[in-house]
């Protein structure tokens, strides 16, 4: 290993697929053979400029990036401390980030010969996602959702049947994201010849976190040169919201190697980061196992059962953690803290009324912890955060939440 990355963040995973004790390759025998194929491909494709060029076309022309870093200069008043900057990733085509990797993992899975396309889904943007760029290709698409997500997240359900896919309600468990992985993992070792599993977050087995953290990575790739043109220095803290966490993989990861550029993810905390376990926090109130091909930091019993995590926010409605965000937790590279389903309607609130953007309820955690930070720092001190979703999808969610019949 060169000399100036022996202590570099940046290198991992190891050929095991492991960030320290986390990650790893937890598969069936039946799967081990695709595991394989897919990390031999994403290799070479690392590697070749076609592969990139095709990407960089599809993000120029399809997705629409680079999104804006913008300025949220009436909020920063308001708050009267910190400069508060927003990635703006959900003006990309689809509404949120979740396209710049289903864009890398289908070119893949088009490499591979696949022609039928599964996937997990929760708040619905990354079944959106999928659905979009398999409708662009001609690729049969199945999304697995939660039936209680499909309940809350209308809007994308209907997006995703209107593009062509196949929705497919999972009842099993409480219905929502850890069931639909579930399922989808099941669907996969069925359908092993033809099916590409299009995972949406940084977690599963090796080689998806790193695979679906790089493609993430053109978010904080931007937001480098966009902080250095805006203020011509980088920014003193990243912000970004974390169910598996594929957002703030992106926005954090070019930036692990910088000393002073603080880290921050912010879990969703539910009704209370306590014993009840009615919050979906992790690395707050959960401790290491395996689930869904990887070994991380889960909310499980006594004897190691996966207990239902709870969050108003469908999209980190998720009883786990990417493994590359609990090595980054452990190693004390970046901070995680939780937000209450109160404050984060209190902060999508105040981003509606101040800056006439309505956020996702998934950024709109990481929001509120902008907010709880930015009044008791410097005003030359420069925070960014993910501004990872928009949030159509989830104006009922709120109207009830706010008493309102829409």
């Amino acid at each position: 290993m060169p000399e100036d990355l022996i202590n570099s963040f940046m290198t991992g995973p190891d050929e095991n697929g492991r960030f320290g004790d986390f990650g790893g390759r937890f598969v069936s025998e039946t799967l081990m053979p695709l595991i394989l194929e897919l990390e031999q491909q994403y290799e070479h494709a690392k590697t070749d400029e076609s592969f990139w060029a095709e990407m960089d076309h599809l993000w120029t022309h399809y997705v629409g990036r680079p999104s804006p870093l913008y300025f949220a200069e009436r909020l920063t008043d308001r708050l009267g401390g910190a400069k508060v900057y927003m990635k703006r990733d959900e003006l990309n085509h689809t509404g949120a980030h979740k396209i710049n990797n289903v864009l890398g993992q289908i070119l893949l899975a088009r490499r591979m010969g696949k022609s039928r396309i599964i996937a997990e889904t929760g708040a619905g943007q990354h079944g959106v996602a999928t659905a979009t760029v398999c409708a662009k290709f001609g690729l049969r698409c199945i999304v697995y959702m939660g039936a209680h997500d499909v309940e809350r997240q209308s809007p994308n359900v209907f997006r995703m049947r209107l593009l062509g896919a196949e929705v497919v309600p999972v009842t099993s468990g409480r219905g929502t994201l850890k069931d639909a992985m579930n399922d989808a993992l099941r669907d996969w070792v069925t359908n092993v010849r033809d099916t590409f599993y299009c995972i949406g977050t940084v977690a599963g087995p090796h080689p998806y976190p790193a695979m679906v953290r790089d493609f993430q990575s053109i978010i904080g790739k931007e937001v480098r040169r966009q902080m250095l043109e805006a203020e011509g220095r980088l920014p003193d803290t990243l912000v970004a919201a974390i169910g598996g966490g594929s957002n703030a993989m992106g926005l954090f990861h070019p930036f692990l190697d910088d000393p002073d550029v603080a880290i921050v993810g912010v879990e969703a905390g539910g009704k209370g980061v306590d014993e009840k376990m009615e919050h979906c926090a992790s690395l707050t109130g959960g401790r290491p196992g395996v689930l869904h091909g990887n070994r991380t930091y889960l909310l499980q019993d006594d004897d190691g059962q996966i207990l239902e995590g709870y969050s108003i926010s469908a999209g980190l409605d998720y009883p786990g953690i990417g493994p590359e965000h609990s090595w980054l937790h452990d190693v004390g590279r970046a901070t995680y803290v939780s937000v209450t389903d109160a404050e984060a309607l209190e902060a999508f609130q105040l981003c509606c009324e101040m800056e006439g953007i309505i956020p996702a309820l998934e950024p709109s955690h990481a929001l509120a912890h902008v907010m709880r930070m930015a009044p008791g720092l410097p005003r030359d001190h420069v925070i960014c955060m993910n501004m990872c979703g928009r949030g159509d999808k989830d104006i009922f969610t709120v109207a009830r939440a706010l008493g309102h019949d829409i």
